[in-house]
């Protein structure tokens, strides 16, 4: 099992033991139920990036992933609500997940490009979202920050796509975007998957509520499980 953040956001053990046990449950989004008390509870973080991009994107998705979490795992969750941190804060450390998405530039500071490194190297975890113009920036600056480290495509084979949901042809298709077929990208350090990068397809767009972009309901299920196979790979390796 993959090192803890050290933080008061983090899972404990014996939550992360709880988690191999879950199984899906009702197909309904939902507020859910409140987590035990004295729990040490996950918490989503949206990364405020510098560059002049859309850091705030996809207001609503990580709600709805959180409201998944409570109705369909038993994963105690810290509120409904995401944290948003500065990449070079030190705040980033008091959570074992971080996401980012939008359509403009990306751009990193010298001090925010070893604060993320350290970030992914301690324990924790980034997912980004492609949402149709990112990808350029997003590129350039993961570079940056594991230069040694290729962002590779990451196979159907892997867990990230086998966990409390079978994807067994990859990353469901949301939107159109370019036509192309939905592809999951990431970097590998010891081993571990740090960062995961789902592209061409915006599951972000497909967790929103369903007013934002009138998504079918089973695109918005598909974004949902995807999403929370996400959580679950990074919280239990």
């Amino acid at each position: 099992m993959r090192r803890l953040l050290m933080s008061a956001a983090a899972l404990t053990i014996s939550s992360l033991a709880a988690l191999a046990q879950v199984a899906p449950r009702a197909p309904a989004l939902g507020p859910g139920t409140p987590s035990p008390p004295g729990a040490r509870a996950f918490s989503v973080a949206r990364l405020k990036y510098g560059g002049g991009g859309d850091w705030y994107e996809d207001r609503t998705s990580m709600v709805n992933l959180l409201h998944g979490l409570t109705a369909r795992t038993s994963i105690p969750v810290a509120g409904e609500r995401e944290a948003v941190v500065d990449p070079s804060s030190a705040a980033l450390f008091q959570y074992p997940f971080l996401f980012a998405c939008g359509h403009g530039n990306i751009k990193f500071t010298p001090t925010e490009v070893t604060n993320m490194r350290r970030y992914l190297t301690t324990g924790g975890f980034w997912w980004v979202d492609d949402d149709f113009g990112v990808d350029p920036s997003f590129r350039r600056e993961v570079r940056r920050i594991f230069p040694d480290s290729p962002l590779i495509e990451i196979p159907y084979s892997h867990p990230i796509f086998h966990g409390l949901y079978e994807f067994p042809n990859g990353l469901p298709k949301i939107h159109e975007h370019d036509g192309g077929p939905a592809k999951g990208y990431g970097i590998v350090h010891d081993g571990r998957l740090v960062v995961f990068y789902s592209y061409d397809t915006d599951l972000g767009d497909g967790l929103e509520d369903e007013e934002v972009h009138h998504d079918p309901p089973e695109k918005r299920e598909q974004a949902l499980r995807m999403g929370l196979n996400i959580v679950q790979y990074a919280l239990t390796h």
